[in-house]
């Protein structure tokens, strides 16, 4: 059976959400009398394993057993005081068989309504609920939601005096009296085993991680989903699945080790979490993957010949590039309305290449490599006439698995796609009435540049077998990649960047970059690699909001105040055309390698903006 903490140490963990919020969205009514959320472990135990089932097809990998309010104290106001030994038991079991391991037990341990100060008080309402819990055998105990440390210190100590417990998870309220590295320190020295903060907004628990960076324990955090705020003529939140998917990959960032959730955070918040986690893992499978090859890799030689955008980039002249999102559906006016921005693209001398987003946002989009082909079959562009851009499709490694990577990029190759952007990629993000579509994740963007400068271009699949009988099977792609200048783990970005630029990568593309300061991380790499900067066209102050709230990217204030002064939306998106053309004076000024434009609310203003911010 796998330890708790030993596995905690080696990995982060993902619990579940809530289950008194879930229960009341399936049964429509609080726990009252006669309908007591605990009492369900006995007499409803279908529910209970419904929802510890709907977590784990989530990918929680932590159950917390439905005990929270199991205690002497909180059963005796509905006359359940005599079985708390049969609700505890029943909690604990019912969780471990529906969570097979390597699935880990929480068992969990809530506060009375009213703080209790003593310990005589302590021990009369927790004895008989933890005697039951540690005869059940959970992975760990969790004791979450106290506001009084009076209370929760009593707990522990409580505890301290039952032989053979199994690790504690300490959480607090947010309240303005606590310090969280105080907080966390306390814990320790108590014997807890992992401490931190549950039950409030995610900005709270953000707060607190921030404040507690040196804590001696690892830490745990499971906020709530957030509250409502004006938005427009309306009230709406912003805490969605989405959003809490990458919070739990900004607290993994951060060090922290266990992720859940608590009040409303439900399956579908949970399965954004895991999918945001893992994507944190991609690459591991595949880390063993090694090449044997007697040839080296191709050089620059070949891939000048890739097309106008891989020329320049070997000959240190400055490029740009223009992002195009492929369309979603089968709208022919929208295909011909992007082939033909594109064609005048082409015509107007102002950019080298096209690159084309691979499920940009996590949304299903027609696949770059197919869109390609559209529009050199709708432009006439062959392999006689050649391309007038060279096209540029992102990779991700989200949809396909290592044997779908090298299938897909020799299949690029074989249709004269020899430059490719390889990302991570976004988890996929579906409506509530799409199919779930789950992420694979087996390779990285470190991984994937790996493998095909040490592989393909070498010669050899990804096992180390030729890729074919002719004197030189090699393929010859221009490899780029991405980096996230305000990214929020800057140390495991630059580490990441440099195993790129090991890994075979040619060119840098970066996200948004607002504002030169910071770029100043990627000063001394300029001189080993070509390096596109990032330039985002803004359309109106709503959509440079929407943009701030973008992990990953940082828009400064006096942007947002200059838009916001525009009177209406024509002059908004004016003025940010006139903002896109500034930082591309400012790239080329600077001496950066090139010119990475996008565009994502459309196409509108492009040409305007490369004319204007390429001028002499």
């Amino acid at each position: 059976m796998a330890d708790f903490l030993t596995t905690l140490k080696s990995q982060p963990l993902l619990t579940d959400g809530a289950m008194g919020s879930y229960l009341f969205e399936l049964t429509g009514r609080l726990s009252e009398t006669n309908h007591v959320y605990e009492s369900f472990n006995v007499e409803q135990p279908d529910l209970i394993r419904r929802v510890h089932r709907d977590y784990l097809a989530a990918g929680a990998q932590c159950l917390k057993a439905n005990t929270f309010g199991a205690n002497r104290h909180q059963l005796r106001q509905f006359g359940l005081e005599k079985r708390v030994a049969a609700l505890n038991t029943a909690g604990v079991r019912l969780a471990r068989e529906v969570g097979t391991e390597p699935v880990f037990v929480l068992a969990s341990i809530g506060p009375t309504d009213e703080p209790l100060t003593e310990p005589a008080a302590v021990a009369e309402c927790y004895r008989e609920q933890i005697e039951s819990l540690l005869a059940a055998g959970p992975d760990a105990l969790l004791l979450e939601t106290f506001s009084s440390q009076r209370q929760l210190e009593l707990l522990i100590e409580l505890l301290g005096s039952f032989p053979k417990t199994p690790p504690i998870i300490a959480e607090t309220t947010c309240r303005p009296e606590v310090t969280p590295l105080a907080f966390v320190q306390r814990m320790a020295e108590l014997g807890a085993a992992v401490a931190g903060v549950n039950c409030c907004s995610p900005w709270d628990a953000s707060a607190f991680v921030d404040a507690a960076h040196d804590a001696p324990l690892p830490l745990v955090v499971m906020p709530n989903a957030g509250g409502f705020q004006r938005i427009g003529n309306r009230f709406m939140t912003s805490v969605n699945p989405e959003f809490i998917g990458k919070f739990a990959r900004s607290l993994m960032d951060r060090g922290v080790r266990l992720i859940g959730g608590c009040c409303e955070v439900h399956p579908p918040h949970i399965r954004e979490m895991h999918n945001y986690l893992r994507s944190r893992h991609a690459g591991i499978t595949a880390g063993a993957v090694l090449a044997q090859t007697s040839r080296p890799p191709v050089g620059d030689a070949e891939k000048k010949q890739n097309g106008p955008f891989s020329r320049k980039l070997k000959d240190n002249e400055f490029v740009v590039s223009v992002e195009v999102l492929p369309p979603r559906g089968t709208d022919e006016k929208l295909h011909g309305n992007k082939i033909e921005f594109i064609r005048q693209l082409a015509e107007s001398g102002l950019a080298d290449s096209v690159d084309v987003t691979d499920g940009s946002r996590g949304i299903p989009l027609m696949s770059p490599g197919d869109f390609i082909l559209l529009v050199r079959e709708r432009l006439g562009w062959t392999a006689a006439s050649g391309d007038r851009l060279e096209l540029i499709p992102h990779f991700t490694g989200r949809d396909l698995n290592v044997m779908g990577v090298q299938s897909r990029l020799v299949g690029y190759h074989a249709h004269r796609v020899h430059n490719v952007l390889f990302i991570t990629g976004d988890p996929p993000k579906m409506s509530p009435t799409y199919p779930r579509s789950t992420a694979v994740f087996d390779l990285d963007s470190v991984e994937l540049v790996r493998l095909t400068h040490a592989c393909l271009n070498a010669g050899v699949d990804f096992g180390g077998a030729p890729l074919g009988k002719q004197a030189d099977p090699r393929t010859h792609f221009t490899i780029g990649t991405g980096f996230e200048p305000e990214a929020t783990d800057m140390r495991r970005e630059m580490d990441r960047l440099r195993q790129k630029l090991d890994n075979g990568a040619d060119y840098i593309m970066t996200q948004p970059a607002f504002r030169p300061e910071p770029l100043d991380a990627l000063r001394p790499f300029r001189s080993q690699n070509p390096i596109l900067v990032g330039v985002m066209l803004l359309t109106s102050f709503e959509h440079a909001r929407r943009v701030a709230q973008v992990p990953g990217v940082v828009l400064p204030d006096a942007i947002l105040q200059r838009l916001a002064a525009a009177p209406n939306l024509a002059d908004q998106a004016k003025i940010g055309r006139e903002i896109a053309a500034e930082q591309i004076r400012w790239v080329r000024s600077e001496g950066w390698a090139g010119l990475y434009l996008m565009s994502p609310a459309g196409t509108a203003g492009v040409l305007d903006v490369l004319r204007v911010g390429l001028a002499s």
